[in-house]
């Protein structure tokens, strides 16, 4: 994604509700992902022997061949499992032994595990996702845990484990013959005390006949350079991604950064999560630039696995991206309110023409020290500074007659996030207070009634920036028009909600500031 050019694109067709997709025209197939409510190991910290994990396995690789045949008889090319879909979590190093197996590099070495079944030992995981995919002709990507033996000499910038060989967090992925075509090790690993990360960051792809070629990333890899700028810098506008994301409202929940990400790089994303209600994961999704087709478990569900399938359009390799601002569909509301300004810059971007704003507050979001500054009106302009990074809003709120009333707050952050993991941030960010009082923005929230057309804006030290608007109850919102000029300056404009706004987000991601 470390692109020379501007991420942005224009929209052919707006989606306005969950579940909902359109395409654009051309050339598409039809992708599904399967959001898996796995069976656990009740356990992860007891060594199982191989024939236990085995039986184990055995119950995911079940539902795994159910979603299948379903996926295959709506259409489906291609379908993708979650992250740890197979055998959990938890586990220690010594404690996932039984679920290893060593997986051959598809790179080096042609094999079909489902037609060639007795070429490598102890690969029975291997064996029936091969098999699936041959019986549903269907490429099928799933996550699995690889062994691989250390080479006779390591360089000591990636010594050989004590235990004489890594072990990899892995996505395979099998052609619809059963062939493994793919294999890519996680590099970004989130507490993972089983799993090595590989002596380099790999790059792995494959090609279809369907849609060109896919870039494979697993969960948090998303958030940071290697693989996903890099995919992205390739020109691959594909990804395929299983993940275990936790939710972490109100700027990274999953359906909404897997929306952002897909919109700021301009990519199609096929995000496949678990569903655990106790570890907060659910929300999987097929995601467009310019559609969502996506899952989000509301407080209260059935704690249960959803598959979903659709026809997406095959994207332009040569559009990697490349930059087309502009406004289609239904006509947008201009902002043309003459309502006073509610307050200025502070700190380092105060200036004479914005006098300092008296009542800007100070708690953190997701950890990070953000300032925010209160809407404290029904339309107006604010700004709001942190750092280097300065946030503009324009705003107009409608609320139900006789709703409840709801506070909201411009936040801005510039640093570098240090809680779960380091990464360098530019934010601007509008959000819904959890209560009435400025100590509540930034807190969770999951619902609300006050619709906002809004013109969000800052001005970014980066050309990674990406672009969401989340309402009520976990739907996502197509942004009416995006902007991002020569100098850093992104625009987000949106009106005409379907409901409450939640987070309207522009997420800068500094990434060559990560490791200062």
């Amino acid at each position: 994604m470390c692109l020379s050019v501007a991420l942005y694109v224009g929209f052919y067709v707006l989606t306005s509700a969950a579940g909902q997709t359109e395409s654009a025209p051309g050339s598409s197939y039809v992708a599904a992902v399967y959001e898996h409510h796995l069976v656990l190991n009740p356990e992860p910290w007891v060594p199982l022997s191989r024939p236990e994990a085995l039986r184990h396995v055995e119950k995911n690789l079940q539902i795994y061949e159910e979603q299948s045949e379903k996926a295959a008889q709506q259409g489906a090319q291609i379908l993708v499992f979650p992250e740890d879909g197979l055998h959990g979590f938890n586990f220690s190093r010594s404690s996932i032994s039984g679920y290893l197996e060593t997986i051959p590099d598809p790179q080096q070495e042609n094999w079909n595990p489902c037609t060639e079944p007795g070429r490598h030992n102890n690969t029975e995981i291997l064996q029936r996702l091969s098999c699936m995919a041959r019986r549903y002709n269907l490429y099928l990507v799933a996550n699995m845990a690889d062994l691989q033996p250390c080479p006779l000499t390591t360089s000591p910038s990636s010594p050989c484990p004590s235990d004489g060989h890594w072990q990899f967090n892995t996505n395979v992925v099998f052609r619809s013959d059963g062939q493994l075509v793919a294999r890519y090790h996680k590099h970004n690993l989130y507490f993972e005390e089983a799993f090595d990360s590989p002596p380099q960051p790999e790059i792995i792809t494959f090609e279809t006949p369907f849609a060109g070629t896919f870039g494979l990333l697993i969960c948090f890899d998303m958030l940071f350079q290697e693989p996903t700028v890099t995919l992205v810098e390739r020109g691959v506008r594909q990804l395929i991604f299983p993940t275990a994301w936790m939710n972490q409202l109100p700027l990274l929940d999953s359906i909404q950064f897997q929306k952002a990400f897909s919109l700021g790089a301009n990519v199609t994303l096929l995000a496949s999560n678990i569903r655990n209600d106790h570890l907060i994961m659910t929300g999987s999704g097929i995601y467009t630039p310019f559609s969502a087709t996506y899952h989000h478990a509301q407080r209260g569900d059935a704690e249960e696995g959803r598959l979903l399938v659709a026809r997406v359009p095959v994207l332009d390799p040569l559009g990697a991206g490349h930059s087309v601002t502009q406004e289609e569909g239904a006509v947008r509301k201009e902002f043309t309110s003459s309502a006073d300004t509610d307050s200025g810059y502070q700190g380092s971007c105060f200036d004479s023409s914005h006098p300092e704003n008296t009542s800007a507050v100070s708690p953190s979001m997701l950890c990070d020290p953000f300032t925010f500054v209160l809407l404290n009106k029904t339309e107006g302009k604010l700004d709001v500074c942190h750092g280097d990074v300065c946030c503009h809003l324009q705003y107009r709120q409608s609320q139900q007659q006789g709703g409840t009333k709801e506070l909201y707050a411009l936040g801005a952050f510039a640093g570098t996030h240090t809680v779960n993991g380091r990464w360098a941030l530019q934010v601007c960010a509008l959000v819904r207070c959890a209560g009435l009082e400025s100590s509540s923005c930034g807190q969770q929230v999951e619902e609300a009634e006050t619709k906002m057309d809004f013109l969000l804006e800052g001005t970014f030290g980066t050309r990674h920036v990406y672009p969401s608007v989340l309402a009520s109850r976990y739907v996502l919102e197509q942004p009416g028009y995006l902007e991002k000029t020569a100098d850093g300056r992104v625009t987000m404009k949106h009106s005409n909600m379907t409901g409450g706004l939640v987070t309207a987000c522009l997420y800068g991601r500094m990434y060559h500031l990560d490791n200062e």
